[in-house]
C-alpha cells in the first residue's frame, strides 16, 4: 500500500511538473506576443503624435496669418 501511494505521488508530481513546463512555454509565447504588440502600438502612437503635431503647427501658422490679415484690415478702417 505504501509503495502504491508513493508511486501515485511520484506520478502526480511528474504530471504537475510537465504541466508546469507547458504553462511556462505558453506564458513565454504570450509575453513575446505582447511585447511585439506593444512595439507596434508604440510606433503607431509615435506616428500619430508626429502627424498631429505637424497638423497643429500648420493650423497655427494659418491662424497667425489670418490674425495678421484681420489686424491689417482693422488698421485701415480705424485709421
Amino acid at each position: 500500500m505504501g509503495t502504491t501511494l508513493l508511486g501515485a505521488l511520484f506520478y502526480l508530481g511528474a504530471k504537475i511538473d510537465g504541466l508546469g513546463s507547458r504553462l511556462d512555454g505558453r506564458i513565454d509565447g504570450l509575453t513575446n506576443r505582447i511585447d511585439r504588440l506593444d512595439d507596434r502600438l508604440t510606433n503607431r502612437l509615435d506616428s500619430l503624435d508626429d502627424r498631429l503635431t505637424n497638423r497643429i503647427d500648420a493650423l497655427s501658422g494659418r491662424i497667425d496669418g489670418l490674425a495678421s490679415t484681420i489686424s491689417g484690415h482693422l488698421q485701415r478702417h480705424t485709421g
